[in-house]
C-alpha cells in the first residue's frame, strides 16, 4: 500500500507539474492580432472599420484541403414580386454551386409567410411564421430576423457556415468562403454609417461595449458568418430591430436600413467582426463592371435613353427595375439594353433571361 500511495503521489505531481508547464508556455505565447493577411498590423480586429481585400491565403481557396461548405439562405414572402426574383436566383445558384473554387453547400428559401406555396418541390422551402400582426408596424422587413431565428433553431442545417443572401441577388460566379478565423465576410454599405449616428446607436450599443467603429458599415446580407455565431447574433438582431422600429428617434434616422443597423450592431454586440469585402457584389447602374464580383444585386432601377445614357430619376426609353414586376411576372426575353449600356447591366438583364427561359412554367 505505502509503495502504491507514493506512485500516484508522484505520478499527480508530475501531471501538475506538466499542467503548469503548458499554461506558462501559453501565456508567453505572442497573440496574433490584426487582420488576416496582414501580420504587420498591431491593431486588433476591432478597433476600426477598414475595407480589406480577400486574405492572401484564401485567394486560392483549393490551398487547403477540405472545403469550408456555407448554406445559402434567402428569406422571402409568398408575394409573386419575392417569388419570380428567388426563381431566378435560384437557377443560377445551381448552375454554379460545383463550379471552380466552389464552397457552396445546400439552399434554402426561408418563406416567413406561415404557409407553403407552390414552388415547395422546385427550391428547398423552410417555412417560417411572420411575426404576429401589427408588430411590423407596416415594416415587412423586421420579418427577417425572425425568420432566421426560426430556421437556425428548427433547420438540420448541414454546413458550418451560413451565406445570408436575398432574392434578388444573382449569382455570377462560383463562391468560395470568404470568411475565417471568427470573422464574417460581409459587403460594406457606403450608406452604413455608425460614426455619424452614434448618439441614436448608443442606446443600443453601449459605451461598455468599445468604441462606435466595432460596428461595421454592414447589414445582413450578403454576409457569410459561421454558423454558430449566428444562432447567437439573430436573436439579438431580431430583438434590436423591433427595439429600434418601437424608438421613434432610431426609426426616424435609419428608416428602411433600419433592419441592416440592427444586424450590425447584434453582430458587433457578439464580438463577431467581419471582414468588408468589397468584390461581394455590385449594384447596377452605379457598377458598371463585373470583374471580380460574385453577386449582382439589382435594387436600382436602370433607366437609359436609345444612346445608352443613363436617366436615373427619369424614365428611360430603354429600362428594367425589378418595382416594375411588383404584381406580375416579367415576360420571358425581355428587351436587351441599347449600345453603350455599361456591361453589368446587360449582363444581368441576360441572366435573367435565360433563367425565365428555362425555369417550367414561367409565369404561373
Amino acid at each position: 500500500m505505502g509503495c502504491g500511495n507514493s506512485f500516484y503521489v508522484l505520478l499527480i505531481t508530475f501531471s501538475v507539474a506538466l499542467i503548469t508547464y503548458n499554461i506558462l508556455i501559453s501565456a508567453n505565447a505572442p497573440l496574433k492580432q490584426g487582420f488576416p493577411g496582414n501580420p504587420s498590423s498591431s491593431s486588433t480586429p476591432f478597433s476600426v472599420d477598414p475595407i480589406i481585400k480577400m486574405p492572401i491565403d484564401r485567394s486560392n481557396p483549393t490551398s487547403k484541403k477540405g472545403k469550408r461548405l456555407f448554406h445559402t439562405a434567402v428569406t422571402a414572402s409568398d408575394s409573386v414580386y419575392n417569388t419570380w426574383q428567388c426563381r431566378v436566383m435560384y437557377y443560377w445558384f445551381k448552375k454554379f454551386k460545383d463550379g471552380p473554387n466552389s464552397e457552396m453547400g445546400g439552399f434554402t428559401r426561408i418563406l416567413h409567410s406561415g404557409k407553403p406555396d407552390k414552388f415547395m418541390q422546385e427550391i428547398p422551402t423552410f417555412v417560417a411564421q411572420p411575426l404576429p400582426a401589427g408588430m411590423d408596424q407596416g415594416y415587412i422587413v423586421l420579418n427577417r430576423p425572425w425568420a432566421f431565428v426560426q430556421w437556425l433553431q428548427q433547420a438540420d442545417i448541414k454546413e458550418d457556415y451560413i451565406l445570408m443572401a436575398e432574392p434578388d441577388h444573382i449569382i455570377v460566379k462560383p463562391i468560395p468562403n470568404l470568411s475565417r478565423d471568427g470573422l464574417g465576410a460581409a459587403f460594406p454599405f457606403f450608406y452604413i454609417e455608425p460614426k455619424k449616428y452614434e448618439s441614436t446607436l448608443r442606446k443600443f450599443f453601449p459605451e461598455e461595449k468599445g468604441p462606435i467603429t466595432n460596428i461595421d458599415p454592414i447589414g445582413n446580407s450578403p454576409v457569410i458568418v459561421g454558423k454558430e455565431s449566428l444562432k447567437k447574433i439573430a436573436p439579438t438582431w431580431m430583438n434590436i430591430s423591433l427595439a429600434m422600429k418601437k424608438d421613434p428617434e432610431a426609426d426616424k434616422t435609419f428608416g428602411w436600413v433600419l433592419e441592416m443597423y440592427a444586424y450590425a450592431v447584434a453582430s458587433a454586440l457578439h464580438d463577431v467582426g467581419n471582414i468588408l469585402y468589397k468584390d461581394f457584389m455590385i449594384q447596377p447602374p452605379w457598377d458598371t463592371e463585373i470583374g471580380k464580383k460574385v453577386i449582382i444585386h439589382y435594387t436600382y432601377g436602370c433607366d437609359y435613353d436609345m444612346q445608352g445614357k443613363l436617366t436615373y430619376g427619369k424614365i428611360g426609353e430603354w429600362r428594367f427595375d425589378k418595382r416594375s414586376y411588383d404584381r406580375k411576372w416579367p415576360p420571358r426575353n425581355l428587351p436587351l439594353p441599347p449600345p453603350g449600356v455599361p456591361e453589368s447591366v446587360v449582363t444581368l438583364v441576360k441572366m435573367v433571361n435565360e433563367a425565365t427561359a428555362n425555369i417550367p412554367n414561367w409565369g404561373s
